[in-house]
């Protein structure tokens, strides 16, 4: 297709290299491995093998609590994406288990896409929270694509977020918004969240904190994987009926972010979308 857009991606990482790798195979492949600009949270930090002609940055870490901590990233990560449009036309940046991927039945590509939208500043997926499964779902192998072994997904409006930005801007911490801006989330694409696509990941994590937390996470288990293995999952009209309700409701407290007012919905997640290959 011609006249597409130059589009970048960003994403700033620590101490993660199994998803940093999946993250850099994904969006190499749909925009280029040379537009990917990786912001590695260390200087001892190693990029993955798949990541050479990649951009990557290294930045000295400093222990920080965790607001602070996010501030401060995402005050990196938008001055560098409001530098990248001396460049670029569209940047995206999100997480490194974060994957925006556009409905395979558009029969278009991510950047194929996005060149085509006519949003003015930025566009949100609607998200979705990836989960284990615990009673049908086996440990993630980790060889192979991770939505040819999950199946569920949470409906989170914690996860439709505003990762795409048409002009420079800033996000608030998380990607959650883009400050000073309206949401607009788009009917074909999804941002996919893999934090919680498998539970022996989550204890490996927890383990290097502490036994506190391995047994608080074994007694408690972890929300999304909870909701998915417990609740009746939905078809494919929850997930439009979500779209809609996300557009219209917003929470009191935050009106630039969507709200479900509440509700949790667990779905199955559609079977065309292992065709983006995550």
């Amino acid at each position: 297709m011609k006249n597409l857009k130059r589009i970048a991606a960003i994403t700033m990482a620590r101490n993660d290299e199994f998803f940093l790798s999946r993250w850099v195979e994904y969006y190499g492949g749909e925009i280029g491995i040379e537009n990917l600009y990786i912001i590695l949270d260390g200087t001892d930090q190693i990029a993955p093998k798949n990541a050479k002609g990649a951009n990557i940055i290294k930045m000295p870490h400093t222990d920080m609590s965790r607001a602070t901590g996010d501030k401060y990233r995402i005050g990196k990560i938008s001055e560098l994406a409001c530098d990248l449009f001396n460049k670029y036309d569209i940047v995206i940046g999100c997480d490194s288990d974060e994957f925006l991927i556009v409905d395979p039945n558009t029969r278009k590509t991510l950047s194929e896409y996005l060149s085509n939208l006519k949003y003015s500043t930025t566009v949100s997926g609607l998200g979705l929270d990836v989960g284990q499964n615990l009673s049908k779902e086996k440990k993630l192998n980790t060889k192979k694509p991770m939505l040819v072994q999950r199946s569920y997904a949470l409906l989170s409006t914690r996860y439709t977020k505003p990762v795409v930005l048409f002009k420079p801007a800033h996000w608030g911490s998380g990607f959650h918004r883009v400050k000073h801006h309206n949401f607009h989330i788009d009917k074909n694409l999804y941002l996919l969240h893999f934090g919680a696509v498998d539970m022996e990941m989550l204890v490996s994590k927890a383990q290097k904190r502490g036994p506190d937390w391995v047994n608080h996470l074994r007694r408690r288990g972890n929300g999304t994987i909870n909701l998915v293995t417990n609740k009746t999952p939905h078809g494919e009209r929850y997930i439009k009926i979500a779209r809609i309700m996300q557009r219209i409701c917003r929470p009191i407290y935050a009106i630039g972010k969507p709200c479900m007012i509440g509700i949790k919905w667990v779905v199955k997640i559609p079977t065309r979308f292992r065709k983006s290959g995550v």
